[in-house]
């Protein structure tokens, strides 16, 4: 069973690689053999698909129709391109913007708050949104870690190591987590300006676009002030963030209906749910599952522990550097799931503290996902968002980017937790 496993795996992404147009497919085919074969149960699948993601991409992707509508996107164009010298620089800002969001907001939903702007600057500039939109991709992914609510790995450990908001600034009197991924954000500013050094048209807004309408503007602010809220609440549902999104959607559409009594733009609005991109993360669900389900995440967790044996450094470096290779192709939620159980484990018979090894996997985990534009859903978010405004990305254009930035800020991401807890 494990073989048939491994080799689905590997045909789907390869079938990802090199025939895009037919991933939806490969990722559903997979999920539906596992089903077939018996890897899992239909209950199973059914509980290992985060509904929550799905939720949370389908309300944030209504409201984002409704902001696009509205032309706010565009008026922030403008001032972004009145405060930038050149478009090197409006892609650099952009990128930072996107990561500060992320620090407090899921990185799927920042992208698909942030990227619209940036497709709205591109589009004035009359230049490729690819660059600008992937760059907000991944530094929202960097930045998720930087705090406790912003991504799902960082509430699972901080739930694991019983560590609060506060922990991922200062943990046992020392710097936390915040501050190694904060410079490794600073350090992808030189990496960015040698990705983007032909980048140097001059930009300016030579027309101020005018908003009449700021109740799509007041309901995006409104829910990212609701998600920051209701995450310093513990133990509340799993579904919570998605039900808030979609609750935020169906008010927008009841108002615009009233409003305007359009049906069309509701039906447009609903469209904009982009049913490939959903369709594609509900297989990968299944397919990862499927993984953990037959104990293949659990054999590469186990390898990746006994290479390091007792030495601290030899085993924190495999654990960083072997997590950015595993979550560049598996979702980093189960990985860390696994891999949190297994580091108690080992540092409890070594009789060490866990923190490194837990700050560890957790750099490791969240960077991980940079390298290829399957490893985070913000990524998969992304490269969707392109391919409905007619931009088709390759693995290769993706790592063009991905990989330079991943590797600049986990080196010094894992500089520095060592530095500070080794």
């Amino acid at each position: 069973m494990k073989i048939l496993v491994i080799t689905m795996f590997i045909l789907m992404y390869v079938v990802m690689i090199f025939f895009q147009k037919f991933r939806v497919h490969a990722a559903l085919t997979s999920a539906a053999v596992f089903l077939i074969a018996g890897v899992m149960s239909a209950s199973t699948a059914i509980q290992s698909v985060n509904w929550n993601i799905l939720l949370m991409i389908s309300g944030t992707m209504i409201l984002v129709h409704y902001f696009i509508d509205s032309k706010m996107p565009n008026k922030l164009a403008d001032i972004l391109l009145d405060k930038s010298k050149n478009m090197m620089m409006v892609i650099i800002f952009m990128s930072l913007f996107s990561g500060f969001i992320s620090a407090f907001v899921d990185n799927v939903a920042t992208v698909l708050m942030v990227a619209p702007v940036g497709l709205a600057i591109c589009r004035k500039l009359d230049v490729s949104p690819v660059p600008m939109t992937l760059s907000i991709a991944v530094s929202s992914n960097l930045q998720g870690a930087a705090t406790l609510v912003g991504d799902t790995t960082s509430m699972m450990l901080a739930s694991y190591a019983k560590m609060d908001f506060s922990s991922f600034f200062v943990f046992h009197g020392k710097p936390g987590i915040f501050f190694a991924v904060e410079l490794g954000a600073l350090a992808t500013v030189p990496v960015m300006m040698i990705l983007f050094r032909r980048y140097r048209q001059p930009v300016s807004a030579e027309e101020y676009t005018e908003v009449k309408n700021l109740v799509p503007t007041y309901m995006l602010v409104g829910l990212v002030a609701t998600l920051i809220f209701v995450s310093f609440f513990p133990n509340k549902p799993d579904i919570t963030n998605g039900a808030i999104c979609i609750t935020f959607a169906v008010v927008s559409i009841i108002f615009d209906y009233a409003k305007r009594r359009d049906g069309d733009r509701t039906i447009a609005a609903l469209k904009d749910a982009d049913i490939e991109t959903l369709l594609l993360l509900f297989g990968l669900f299944i397919v990862i599952a499927g993984l953990t389900e037959v104990g293949v995440i659990k054999d590469l967790s186990d390898l990746i522990v006994r290479t390091g044996g007792s030495n601290m450094f030899l085993l924190y470096t495999i654990i960083v550097w072997g997590s950015i290779l595993i979550s560049a192709f598996v979702d980093n939620i189960p990985y860390v799931a696994t891999m949190l159980p297994v580091l108690q484990g080992v540092t409890a018979t070594l009789g060490v503290d866990p923190t490194l090894l837990y700050l560890g996997l957790l750099c490791g985990a969240t960077l991980g996902g940079n390298l290829t534009p399957v490893g985070a859903s913000a990524n998969i978010t992304a490269v969707g968002i392109l391919r409905k405004n007619g931009e088709i990305v390759t693995f290769a254009e993706f790592m063009k980017i991905g990989v330079p930035f991943t590797l600049t800020a986990a080196t010094v991401g894992y500089a520095f937790i060592w530095f500070i807890y080794g």
